[in-house]
């Protein structure tokens, strides 16, 4: 396994508790994203969620750079099997600046994917323990997710309540966009 003081991380990772880390045991390391966790098998846990095609290894380092460009914004992590030197679990959270509540930040809780090798050892709590402490010492005055409706028991039980309902559009084609007869009428 690489030292953390040999990689290239998206954030400093004294923004970690260290008490989740101590929930991990041994085995385990929790840290933020580095650029070359491509070769970690970022991609196989991300898979768990939705279709993650893998990013060349250039594309990656690419999209890195620009989540690190904008500092205190993005917060994405990762735990790593130490004897293996792979992902086995990783979420984010994505801090807003409001011009509500004085200006206040909200953390936004996205991509939480545990390897199904290793589900059921509360690595997704721990994700969701250790994104929860990177808000609150980033100042966020809330912190918000969307997920899945068979997934609502398992944030309960990290402690969120269910509020308001969600809404998506996807933008699959651009150019077609604007001419779809779905466009909103607005």
């Amino acid at each position: 396994m690489s030292s953390d003081d040999q990689l290239d991380l998206l954030f400093d990772p004294s923004l970690i508790s260290s008490s989740v880390q101590q929930l991990l045991g041994p085995d385990l390391h929790l840290r933020p994203l580095a650029s070359d966790d491509v070769k970690r098998g970022h991609f196989d846990v991300l898979s768990v969620l939705t279709v993650a095609p893998r990013l060349s290894p250039k594309a990656y380092r690419e999209n890195f750079d620009q989540l690190k460009a904008c500092s205190g914004t993005y917060f994405i992590i990762v735990i790593v099997d130490k004897a293996s030197d792979k992902i086995v679990a990783s979420g984010s959270i994505i801090v807003e600046r409001k011009f509500l509540r004085n200006a206040g930040l909200v953390g936004h809780i996205e991509d939480i994917a545990v390897s199904k090798t290793v589900q059921g050892k509360k690595l997704g709590l721990r994700i969701i323990n250790a994104l929860e402490e990177i808000g609150r010492a980033r100042g966020c005055y809330k912190i918000i997710l969307d997920c899945s409706e068979k997934n609502i028991p398992f944030y309960e039980k990290c402690g969120f309540k269910h509020k308001e309902y969600e809404m998506v559009r996807y933008m699959e084609d651009p150019k077609d966009v604007a001419t779809s007869p779905t466009t909103s009428k607005l």
